[in-house]
């Protein structure tokens, strides 16, 4: 009897894995992986389009969509970084956010002082803050920057940094790909990552809900939200290039491919808590579309404060439905985030 029950029971959980394991085969597949490809991509056109800008192949204009689009894609992937890029602080070689001393600028200064010639040796070995895409917006947006007549100052900074955003990209891609990677690591099960499915489920839903939360603080810092109400518009993630809200939508368009990929819903088992959720993010874009001027305008104008708390506030029920309702529905555990104790 002690035997069949132990067998019985094996057998349930077995079924209860198995619609986890399609989800997240599927979310593997065709959410994950491509995040990750896209992402390069970007990359690899910033790295193209800086050298072809530098050389006179390209004007200014160009250089700036290419900028935009790696930046789109990076704030994409943000609420997606399961695995080796959310691993040994990889991502601050993509992004020094938040800079509350200007320090993006001061390094850049002091990198190129002391390597006129900067080359993509140089830039691996200095630090993570003049290595990304906010070093890169800082020689492209700067007010005190006019880079058509500085072109042989800044250039081999954009050049070595469109190299460097490059080759990590790409490693992060063959870090999945490999026969032992992260794409084979959510497919198959015992692993040295996760012992089963819901281990995996629970890693992406971990993931999904602390991008949402650092939402909540990329747009209420330079609010004044979290400093007793005073604007902070310098701190808004992407002030001198105007992105903010963009990269914004970028991020939650990010977490809202994982919930509406396909079984999601039904792994949740309740409609209503379902329904919530997608008007929740259907509020949040909807808000994001009719933004009237970009968040560094924003939060200095006091007549726009009433849309910039109604944005954060959808933005926060959004969060909360994750963290405390859909990771209830899916019973996971999870736990403390990359932003606790910030």
């Amino acid at each position: 009897m002690r035997l069949l029950t132990v067998a019985t029971t094996a057998l349930l959980l077995s079924a209860c894995g198995a619609p986890q394991r399609d989800v997240i085969t599927h979310l593997a597949d065709n959410v994950l992986l491509p995040a990750h490809q896209h992402w390069a991509d970007s990359n690899r056109t910033l790295a193209d389009h800086a050298q072809r800008y530098c050389s006179g192949g390209i004007d200014l204009d160009a250089l700036h969509s290419a900028f935009g689009a790696a930046r789109h894609q990076w704030a994409a992937l943000q609420p997606q970084l399961v695995g080796p890029m959310s691993e040994g602080n990889r991502s601050w070689q993509v992004q020094f956010y938040p800079d509350k001393r200007n320090l993006v600028a001061r390094q850049a200064e002091e990198l190129l002082d002391a390597h006129p010639q900067l080359d993509h040796a140089q830039l691996a070995d200095a630090s993570v803050v003049v290595q990304g895409l906010s070093a890169f917006e800082y020689v492209l947006f700067d007010d005190s920057i006019d880079l058509p007549a500085q072109r042989e100052r800044y250039c081999p900074l954009l050049i070595a940094i469109g190299q460097h955003q490059q080759q990590l990209a790409q490693e992060m891609v063959t870090l999945w790909e490999q026969p032992d990677g992260m794409l084979v690591q959510l497919k198959a099960f015992p692993n040295a990552r996760y012992a089963e499915p819901r281990d995996a489920l629970a890693d992406i839903l971990r993931v999904q809900i602390t991008g949402l939360d650092t939402l909540k603080k990329k747009l209420g810092t330079p609010m004044g939200r979290l400093n007793r109400g005073v604007p902070q518009p310098f701190q808004a993630e992407a002030w001198r290039s105007r992105q903010s809200l963009d990269n914004l939508r970028a991020t939650v368009e990010g977490a809202q491919a994982i919930w509406q990929a396909p079984g999601v819903h039904e792994l949740v088992n309740d409609n209503s808590l379902a329904t919530r959720i997608d008007d929740a993010y259907t509020d949040v874009l909807t808000r994001l579309d009719s933004a009237p001027a970009s968040l560094v305008e924003l939060v200095q104008d006091t007549a726009h404060k009433a849309w910039l708390d109604a944005l954060y506030d959808s933005l926060n029920t959004l969060h909360r439905l994750h963290q405390n309702e859909l990771a209830a529905a899916l019973e996971i555990q999870i736990g403390f985030n990359a932003n606790d104790g910030d």
